[in-house]
This record gives C-alpha cells, structure tokens and sequence, in this order.
C-alpha cells in the first residue's frame, strides 16, 4: 500500500474535478475512477458517471483514468430498495445508502487493486478523529453546501482511508480554481435531481422499472377519516406534500400519512405535520460509540439534507432502535429518510432511517 497514492472518485462535475486538481497539487499520486452506476434508456449515464467529462478532466490534470462498472450492485442495493421503499408508503435516501454501500466500497475495492492508500472526494466535509480516537464526519466550514448528512453511514474503515480536500471552500471558490486551472466543468451546473431519475417524476421511474403489479387507486381521507378524494397510488406521493394531491378544500391541506395496510392517503392541515419525537432503526455511529439499550445522548438532529438541525435527545430502545424526542415539534418527519445527530461543534454522533413518527 502506498501512502501516497490516492483514488480520487470523479463524476465529472466541478466538484470532484478541484478534488482531483488539490490532491495532485499538494503531492498525492491520483489515480481518477468514475463508478458507472446507471444507464439511462437512452444510453446516457446518469449525473453521477458522467464518463465523458471526467475522461477529459483527467487527461487536462494527466492522470491515469478507470471506469469501474457498478450496475448490477447499484440496482441490487439502490433502484431496487428505492422502488420498494415507495410502494410501501415511504420515502427512501438513495444517496444516502450509495454513498456507502456503492460509492466507497466501490473506489476502496480499487484502491485496494491499485495499491492506493487512500479515496479522496469532492464531498463538502470534513474529517477529523476524536480524542477517544473515532472518525467522524464534520461539517464544512460553509454551511450553504455542508453534505455531511449524506455521509452518516460510512464507516469507522471508511472513514480512516478518505480525504476530503473541499471541506474548508466555498462553491465559488471551487469554480474560480477549476477554471483557473483550465478544467471545462468549471461552470457546470450542479445536479439537482436522483442521478437515476433524469426525467419524469420519481412515480414515473417506478411505473418504467417495478416487475409486478402496483398498488391501485385508493381513498383521501382527512384527519377524522371523512373520504374526500381518490389518490393515484401511494408510491405517488410523500409526507408533507402539498401540490399535485388532486383534490380541493378550500384551505391548504398536506399529505400527513401514508397508510399502507389501508391504501389510503391522509390529510391534514399545516399544524398535524409536527411531531415531537421518532423511532429509528439501522443505527450507524461516528464520534459517538454504540449506546446500549436505555442510554441516552443529547445533540442536534437533521430530518433531512436541507432541514436545519434541532436540539434532541436521544434513547437507545430495545432491539437497537433510537428514540429521537425533540426539544421543539419538526414538521413533516417522513418513514424512510433518514434522522442525524450532530455534537455542539458539528461532528456526526449517529444516525439512522426514521421508522416511525409520533405526536408525543
């Protein structure tokens, strides 16, 4: 292994092109690697493997360039649980879950071949290592484009093997570098969507790519159970929702549950999307070791990338799920995404998918 040599993930955005510039500039051997996760019907890759521009972003830098192809894991791991997540009334992280299961075990089984040390990405974070001696992941010095909700399931291996060089730059100053330095993707616009879902709705990805039959029409009741619509099938919607429900009250209404077992949507009006406290499960920790069961740690929590974190408590349960109480109601907590505590200082304690949400 070569302490030197670093496996630099380029998916031929700007981001990861300065990543890949810093790395070179102070010394590192780079070895650029896209992972070719998804290949749109019409032949395209998706936002996340762009191959032709970071091909050229690696000849403009001179380093040596693979492809790894990714596709059955992305599908087996990613579009599939994404699909199932939906058609039982939930709303999944897919970014969340590929960047440790496809992204790193991916560019880490490379570095492995290659000989290389270490994995370094365009991520906006930082890492650092605690005084107990655990990596965390630590917000960036710029909260406007800080990803470290993305990145709580990485882990402890991970997380000793990755550099990420953006985590103290702003995105104006990562464009004003790469085209500085002559990199093309200095003005490339950022993505915005589900690399895999390119156009159409995530609904009509689901309608394209699910085997068997989808869920049917069923009831829109409100809040006292009163049916006062019909829905188009529950992967269509998510909780929190407002637009495109289809049907009419005379005062905003919002999607507040999904009801699986019933086939039916529940709505409600802004004050019923609150809660007070979440039950998660499949707990990965950073800074913070494994609790055992009626332990309890308070911090901060995200209930979703762009949701700014609130003061919580948090309990280990039995069967290693976490209470998350919090200190002040969240609105529009959702089954599938995904709850993340932060110390005082930013560092990621843990995390995990919210399983189920509770008005107190």
């Amino acid at each position: 292994m070569i302490q030197s040599r670093v496996i630099v993930g380029l998916s031929g955005g700007v981001d990861s092109a300065a990543a890949a510039y810093l790395m070179k500039a102070a010394g590192y051997e780079v070895i650029g690697a896209t992972l070719r996760t998804w290949v749109n019907p019409d032949g395209r890759d998706s936002r996340c493997c762009e191959i032709d521009d970071a091909r050229q972003t690696a000849d403009i830098l001179g380093i040596p360039y693979y492809v790894i192809n990714c596709i059955a894991d992305f599908k087996r791991e990613i579009t599939g649980p994404f699909i199932s997540e939906y058609i039982n009334g939930r709303t999944p992280d897919p970014c969340v879950i590929c960047n440790s299961q496809i992204k790193w075990t991916g560019l880490l089984r490379a570095a492995d071949r290659l000989g290389a040390a270490y994995v370094a990405t365009g991520h906006y974070a930082r890492i650092v290592r605690t005084d107990s001696g655990r990596f965390t992941v630590m917000r960036a010095a710029h909260s406007e484009k800080d990803q470290t909700y993305m990145l709580y399931r990485l882990t402890q291996e991970q997380l000793a093997r990755t550099i990420m060089p953006l985590g103290e730059l702003t995105k104006a100053e990562v464009r004003r570098l790469a085209k500085q330095v002559g990199l093309p993707v200095y003005d490339k616009p950022d993505s915005q969507e589900i690399c895999f879902v390119t156009e159409g709705s995530h609904a009509d990805f689901i309608e394209e790519h699910y085997g068997s039959e989808l869920p049917p029409e069923g009831d829109i009741t409100d809040l006292s159970g009163k049916v006062i619509g019909r829905h188009k099938g529950i992967y269509h919607y998510t909780v929190g929702q407002r637009r495109g429900i289809g049907v009419s009250t005379g005062h905003p209404v919002y999607v507040k549950e999904i009801d699986k077992i019933g086939n039916k949507l529940i709505l409600g009006d802004e004050p019923s999307l609150y809660s007070e406290e979440i039950i998660c499960r499949d707990i990965c920790y950073m800074s913070q070791p494994k609790l055992s069961c009626g332990a309890s740690i308070n911090g901060y929590v995200k209930i979703r990338y762009h949701h700014k974190a609130v003061s919580a408590r948090a309990e280990m349960l039995p069967e290693d799920r976490l209470r998350i109480i919090f200190d002040e109601p969240v609105r529009a907590a959702a089954k599938g995404q995904s709850a993340v505590m932060y110390d005082s200082q930013g560092r990621i304690l843990c995390g995990g998918v919210i399983d189920d949400v509770r008005q107190g």
